[in-house]
């Protein structure tokens, strides 16, 4: 790892340390971000070492509280962020604590970390809280509510925004534990015709709640027809996303 492959953000944030000091926490947290989606646990330990050497440095913190979510070390990230949000004030991270919050089977919590959120919070931090807060919803039986929590102006298939493929998966998902599964299903082929980078599994959905595999043509990418059965045979089952 090389410290030089710190972004220049992560990099200001260290220039209260002494230079040895900032170079080698600096490689822990590169270290940690290569590592966070192939191996959290490892990007966990390399992120535990640079809190431990520079725990009163905001994006230490920051880089901590995230790798320990993606580790699911849901107590542990829920702390970090919190320590982030008094240091630096600010709500950019209000959804992952939320849905810590969910995860340790506070949902009630969530719903309260949301409404914290002010008017200036950025689109897409709002966005995920909305999201965040449908689960709380769910978790707690009221899955009308959850449905309800997702609606918005940006819950349209002719708008294209970053977030749109999660919000859609998001809203079909809920559809479909609410018992609407011909809306859910029309809006996993939303999902699907939205997803540019194939994150979501929104076409194997559709086609596994009984959508037309013509009308799944037309909305997935051709990759994604690849995971789709023949005609006639099995359909994947629908797997349930903790959004």
């Amino acid at each position: 790892m090389d410290y030089s492959q710190l972004d220049v953000e992560a990099r200001a944030g260290l220039r209260s340390l002494p230079k040895s000091l900032a170079e080698l926490v600096g490689k822990h947290l590169v270290a940690a971000g290569m590592l966070i989606d192939e191996d959290p646990e490892l990007a966990l330990r390399h992120a535990r070492h640079a809190r431990e050497r520079a725990s009163r440095v905001a994006i230490v913190r920051e880089a901590a509280g995230l790798t320990a979510y993606h580790a699911g070390e849901w107590s542990e990230a829920l702390s970090e962020l919190r320590a982030v949000r008094r240091m630096s004030g600010g709500s950019t991270h209000l959804a992952v604590m939320a849905d810590c919050e969910r995860a340790l089977g506070r949902p009630e919590r969530a719903l309260e970390l949301a409404k914290e959120a002010g008017a200036d919070i950025e689109p897409e931090v709002a966005v995920e809280l909305r999201i965040v807060s449908a689960g709380a919803r769910r978790d707690m039986g009221q899955l009308d509510a959850a449905v309800v929590a997702l609606q918005g102006p940006d819950l349209d298939p002719k708008v294209r925004k970053p977030w749109s493929a999660r919000l859609f998966y998001a809203y079909a998902d809920n559809l479909e534990a609410a018992g609407r599964g011909d809306e859910a299903i029309r809006w996993f082929l939303n999902a699907a015709q939205a997803d540019d980078d194939e994150e979501t599994d929104a076409a194997e959905r559709a086609f596994a709640l009984g959508a037309d595999a013509d009308e799944v043509a037309a909305a997935a990418p051709a990759d994604d027809l690849d995971a789709l059965p023949e005609e006639g045979g099995d359909a994947p089952a629908a797997q349930e996303d903790r959004d």
